[in-house]
Order: C-alpha cells, then sequence, then structure tokens
C-alpha cells in the first residue's frame, strides 16, 4: 500500500496518506471546535439575535460542508470531453 511506502526511500518522510492523515485530522479539529464556539452565542442573555440570521449562518456553513464534500467526489477535471 502506498501509506506503508515513505518517499524517496526515506522512513523518516511522511506519504501523502500520512500526511492527509495529520492534515486532516487537525482541520477537522479546529472546525469542530470553531462550530462549538459558534454554539455558544445562542446565550440569549449575553446576544440578540433573530431566526433569519442563524439560518443565514447554518445555511452557509451546510453549503460550505456539502461543496467541501463534492471535491472528494466529483473529478477535478472541467475539460468538456465527448
Amino acid at each position: 500500500m502506498e501509506e506503508n511506502i515513505a518517499k524517496k526511500g526515506d522512513k523518516n518522510e511522511e506519504t501523502r496518506h500520512q500526511r492527509f492523515i495529520r492534515i486532516a485530522t487537525k482541520r477537522t479539529n479546529k472546525a469542530l471546535n470553531d462550530i462549538r464556539l459558534l454554539g455558544n452565542c445562542s446565550n440569549k442573555s449575553g446576544y440578540d439575535y433573530s431566526e433569519q440570521e442563524i439560518n443565514k449562518i447554518f445555511g452557509t456553513i451546510e453549503r460550505a460542508v456539502k461543496e467541501a464534500r463534492a471535491k472528494f467526489h466529483f473529478s477535478k477535471n472541467k475539460e468538456f470531453k465527448l
């Protein structure tokens, strides 16, 4: 498997899969923490907001998640071929 083969034969260098795991884990944890912090804004004693504002925030987040997921599943080649 590619994940077990180090680049350039040097076992101290990480593979592309290892780099993915390291970076994706860090970025996922950061995103989850930021979402948790956003949830802190729900405290009505400290903040005033409308349902429309909440829908706008979470609609934007949901669209961004769908776009990011699509990048993993669809071809990056935008060129038309017949």
